[in-house]
């Protein structure tokens, strides 16, 4: 008996309970606010994901990431095949993924029948599209055609220009002991030193002219390698040219010790400070017939001189040098600014000072503009980097557009709203390509252009010197 009374009380006191709750007001659910185009992109929930619209311009395509299954299962080299691999995209395409993705949306789409279709599409562009666009995209814009115009002589050497100008010409002479060397029975020194003359000879008598020996002291053995190193001397001050003591400071020394070649540099640096660009053209000629033996850096005192206040120009002459020392002072003379040439003997040698613009009749029929190689190799590269543009876009497109069909064929859309997801694919699709195309063409106006200039150029300056040369 008191057990049923217990068991009356409890039910009693759960009554009271229940009437307490119902008197407490319901909580007000607020309706869902419409939104327009211009607010915030409504999106699909997933699970706990949210389905982000999906792009509408270009701008926005270049920069979708990856579609979730795309992300997961195609590896980014299949999705970009070019063209002429395309059976490497097809393959995989038909035998893997096609299954995978007919699957995989179904589901969703039978779980969420009444999206509109903006949402399908937004849906099976987030699962679908290509995440690849942009890096493609960047290597396009930033494509450069590489067309050089080539160095055309035009007949005049620096000394020439400088007829016009007030100008310095310092020539650095390497004494070094290599320089005692015979070519046809005579010293490179005794050589050089000729050619160095009929050239001095040639200036004008308004041109300063100034000459260092280097490396002329010590006899070229590891004990004297300091004092050799040193020895870097004006022998003929920065002047008007004078016949007797020019040639008097030519027989002042001999090829004797190491090449302290940068050290040279860096006292033409000095000895040319005082003379800025903006009155001065500052011209160094360098005749060497190796490679740096002093432990500096002939590259950076080189870049030094040149990139200087007084803009010196590094030009440098390989007397008979090998193939280490031509490629040093090669390298040398590029960070001068300058040009290098070498020479074998004594007429090579008056040819590259006096005349060395000058070109040969050889040098004029061989001259050509853009060559049809390197026609071929820009018109490759430009379509090596468009084509997987391209097929990235279609493929996305045709992804989306076979999956439509095949939710639709399983009636799980409609045909109206299948059909619509398909034209808004292909009209997205279109519009990529429509842009891309229209790049590509840019870019390969862009190289007809240099092209034409190029060969117009080319062609001019044969024409005048096959008029000159036939002359002479």
């Amino acid at each position: 008996m008191k057990l049923k009374n217990y068991k009356f009380a409890l039910a009693l006191i759960g009554c009271f309970m229940l009437a307490a709750c119902s008197d407490k007001p319901e909580p007000e659910v607020k309706p869902e606010e419409s939104s327009s185009s211009e607010e915030k992109p409504k999106t699909v929930a997933v699970a706990d994901e949210q389905i982000p619209k999906a792009a509408r311009t270009v701008e926005e395509m270049l920069t979708q990431p990856a579609g979730k299954l795309v992300g997961a299962h195609m590896n980014p080299d299949v999705e970009a095949a070019r063209t002429v691999n395309w059976v490497t995209y097809h393959r995989f395409y038909e035998d893997t993924f096609k299954g995978i993705m007919e699957k995989e949306l179904a589901t969703y789409f039978e779980e969420h029948p009444d999206l509109s279709v903006d949402e399908i599409y937004d849906y099976l562009v987030y699962q679908l599209g290509s995440g690849q666009y942009s890096t493609f995209y960047d290597q396009l814009t930033s494509y450069a055609h590489g067309y050089v115009m080539p160095e055309l002589p035009e007949g005049e050497d620096e000394i020439e220009i400088a007829k016009r100008q007030k100008t310095n010409v310092v020539i650095l002479m390497d004494a070094s002991g290599s320089m005692k060397a015979e070519i046809g029975g005579e010293s490179r020194m005794a050589l050089a030193k000729q050619a160095i003359e009929d050239f001095t000879k040639q200036l004008p008598d308004d041109v300063n002219v100034s000459l260092f020996a280097y490396g002329h002291k010590g006899a070229g053995t590891a004990a004297d390698k300091q004092l050799s190193c040193s020895s870097i001397e004006e022998l003929y001050p920065l002047g008007a040219y004078n016949a007797d003591s020019f040639r008097k400071a030519m027989d002042s020394f001999q090829a004797s010790g190491w090449t302290p070649l940068a050290g040279a540099m860096e006292m033409a640096h000095e000895y040319l400070s005082s003379y800025d660009k903006e009155q001065f053209r500052n011209i160094v000629y360098i005749v060497s017939d190796g490679v740096e033996t002093c432990d500096g850096n002939p590259v950076a005192a080189a870049k030094k001189l040149h990139d200087s206040e007084i803009e010196a120009r590094v030009n440098i002459i390989g007397f008979d040098v090998d193939d280490e020392g031509q490629n040093q002072l090669k390298t040398v003379a590029e960070a001068g600014g300058g040009e290098y040439a070498t020479v074998r003997n004594p007429s090579e040698f008056e040819g590259v000072l006096i005349k060395k613009w000058k070109p040969s009749m050889m040098q004029v029929m061989s001259q050509q503009g853009v060559q049809l190689h390197d026609l071929v190799h820009q018109q490759e590269a430009l379509i090596a980097i468009h084509d997987p543009l391209k097929n990235l876009s279609d493929r996305e497109t045709t992804r989306i557009s076979n999956a439509a069909y095949e939710l639709k064929n399983k009636k799980i859309l409609d045909d109206k709203r299948a059909y619509e997801v398909i034209d808004l694919a292909k009209e997205m699709g279109a519009l990529r390509s429509a842009h891309f195309n229209e790049l590509k063409e840019q870019k390969s106006e862009e190289a007809k252009q240099a092209r034409d200039e190029i060969d117009a150029k080319v062609n001019a300056w044969k024409e005048k010197w096959y008029a000159e040369l036939e002359d002479e």
